[in-house]
């Protein structure tokens, strides 16, 4: 299965880079698509790696959210692992024409750390997702990387408002492991699984994921007012502030929708709208995010 619910994962930062290199100025449409197929690519990859790796492992036999490909035997597990190579090998094609057209060749190593991270997440003879790190990787790669990266190709650089909004993006994606993890909470120790979630107990993780979606809004309306301060081109300060009320009021209340499920004490399957909702959050952030960087910027 690709997962549906976290490809906004994939997607969400990219759209965000592309809204800062629009207010920038360097906005390109061959070079964001390319970057969003890199994207999605990587993301499937990693969401089919994981189904192998966990449904060989045993972990997926217990599990309390959908019946996975390899551990219902549905698909055998050969044929998964080649589907996540064939993605990984997509998204190294795709990353290859992007390189292509930037010229920033030194990215081949990035690509490369990311097809590792990827894999390794729960593959290998020590996964790091086993051992609580999944968050950090998916922070480095899924927010840091992806939202930067997708600026830097099309403009050959990363102001700081950009690294703050793809820390706020960087933690809704964490948020979505979060949930996913907090899902399995109970069956995850059986198997060697010391997720993250595991290792800071139920209230803790669900106070994590709260601070996950939340925090995203302080920072969203940091790199709104420091883009501002240091791109506008106008000096309407009214319209600014309009537009920096809006976001901020469309971010709280979704960033507040999430994380109802979550604080409310839902567990096992209770808790899958939960990771489609902090899928939709992340999408609606990034979107939100890049509209408001082009009008702040504009206005």
């Amino acid at each position: 299965m690709v997962r549906l619910r976290t490809l906004p994962a994939a997607l969400a930062p990219v759209i965000l880079g592309a809204g800062a290199a629009g207010a920038l100025g360097t906005f390109s449409l061959p070079r964001t698509l390319l970057a969003g197929g890199v994207a999605l690519a990587l993301q499937i990859g990693s969401n089919l790696a994981n189904d192998y790796s966990d449904g060989v492992r045993g972990t997926d036999d217990d599990r309390t959210g959908p019946p996975r490909l390899t551990a219902s035997g549905q698909v055998r597990p050969a044929v998964v692992k080649y589907a996540a190579f064939g993605c990984f090998a997509l998204a190294g094609l795709l990353g290859l024409a992007l390189l292509a057209l930037s010229g920033q060749w030194w990215l081949v190593g990035v690509g490369i750390a990311a097809v590792a991270a990827a894999w390794f997440y729960t593959g290998g003879s020590h996964p790091y997702g086993y051992a609580g790190l999944g968050e950090v990787f998916v922070f480095v790669f899924f927010g840091l990387v992806a939202t930067s990266g997708t600026v830097y190709v099309q403009g050959g650089l990363v102001p700081g408002w950009v690294w703050l909004s793809a820390c706020g993006i960087g933690l809704i994606a964490c948020s979505l492991l979060m949930v996913n993890n907090l899902r399995d909470i109970n069956t995850d120790p059986a198997h060697g699984k010391r997720t993250l979630a595991v290792r800071l107990g139920q209230a803790r993780a669900r106070s994590a994921f709260v601070l996950m979606v939340r925090l995203p809004v302080l920072l969203g309306i940091a790199a709104l007012t420091w883009a501002r301060w240091s791109e506008s081109r106008d000096g309407n300060a009214l319209g600014g502030a309009l537009i920096l009320i809006v976001v901020a009021a469309v971010l709280a209340l979704a960033a507040h929708r999430v994380s109802l499920p979550v604080r409310g004490g839902a567990q096992g399957r209770a808790l899958i709208p939960a990771l489609r909702d902090a899928g939709l959050y992340e999408l609606v952030y990034g979107v939100v995010m890049a509209l408001g960087l082009l009008a702040v910027t504009a206005a």
